[in-house]
């Protein structure tokens, strides 16, 4: 499934090609993704301008000039293209690769821009994505966002923070990362390479670092730092791509070349000096990439 860089990739590669643009139709060729369509979903995009994109979580935000907010999620299988003239590409790559199979292609934005009309397609062959619509002003308080965490990139995620929601808790550190509660937007991919950078094990409990007394400790303050960097180093990746590609270019986002652990089972690990091996244990019914030498 993307992850949070990967969606904000997405995110950056179709702002250029929606933003101020003048939906004139949303096609919608089935009655449902995951879930059915909002009443009335194409009549209230038609003939709205999009003012402009934006990401929240793993969740990409489409604001319209009336106040409305478009929310898409990808699901595991779902990807955007755009298409102009006789231009088409895909924003964003991902570890797996997406669908371009027109059967796949289930919603349909026709675009009026300054430079002429242009289509952005939403293709999705296991249909577990979805959309939604919410006011702007009630998007805190919607379903989806109502009970999330603060952004791992964001001012409000700090080692005092994690220190009072793993206090006592003797959850895996790994199933505690992946708590959209506790943080929002991390997925698996990327908590196994922030565990790696910051050397902690995915298999020990929360609470061990906290102090008795509820203060962070070391290791806790370079775990939020590993998640920011790598989180960093994930988004920079798809956004210079995007600065050396034209939009509809599809060559987006190379980050996988750079994992550390993740998708890395019986390979040597690249800690200097470590010498040890990464392993593949199944947490929660996922896949975690791990070294047991260095991790602990």
């Amino acid at each position: 499934m993307p992850e949070l860089p990967e969606v904000e990739t997405v995110k950056r590669g179709l702002t250029p090609a929606m933003e101020g643009t003048r939906v004139t139709r949303l096609e919608l060729r089935r009655g449902d993704l995951r879930f059915p369509f909002p009443d009335a979903f194409a009549d209230r995009v038609s003939g709205r301008t999009i003012v402009g994109l934006g990401r929240r979580a793993k969740y990409l935000l489409v604001d319209l000039d009336d106040g409305n907010t478009l929310i898409s999620h990808l699901g595991m299988s779902g990807s955007f293209r755009i298409e102009e003239g006789a231009v088409s590409g895909m924003p964003g790559e991902f570890h797996h690769a997406r669908s371009k199979d027109e059967r796949h292609d289930h919603v349909v934005f026709h675009l009026q821009a300054a430079s002429g009309p242009r289509r952005v397609v939403y293709n999705d062959p296991r249909r577990f994505g979805f959309m939604d619509m919410v006011g702007r002003a009630d998007l805190a308080a919607h379903p989806f966002f109502r009970d999330l965490g603060p952004e791992p990139t964001g001012n409000e995620l700090g080692a005092a923070y994690l220190a009072e929601r793993f206090r006592d808790k003797a959850q895996p550190l790994k199933s505690a990362l992946l708590d959209q509660k506790n943080i929002a937007g991390l997925g698996n991919i990327y908590v196994c390479e922030a565990l790696w950078r910051a050397h902690l094990s995915p298999i020990r409990a929360a609470g061990t670092l906290v102090t008795p007394g509820g203060r962070p400790k070391a290791q806790l303050d370079l775990l939020v730092a590993s998640i920011r960097d790598v989180i960093a180093d994930a988004i920079a990746a798809g956004g210079s791509s995007l600065r050396d590609h034209i939009q509809t270019d599809g060559s987006l986002g190379y980050f996988q070349h750079s994992f550390s652990a993740y998708d890395r089972e019986s390979q040597a690990c690249r800690t200097p000096g470590c010498g040890g091996t990464v392993a593949r244990i199944v947490q929660a019914g996922r896949s975690t990439f791990y070294c047991a030498t260095c991790q602990k």
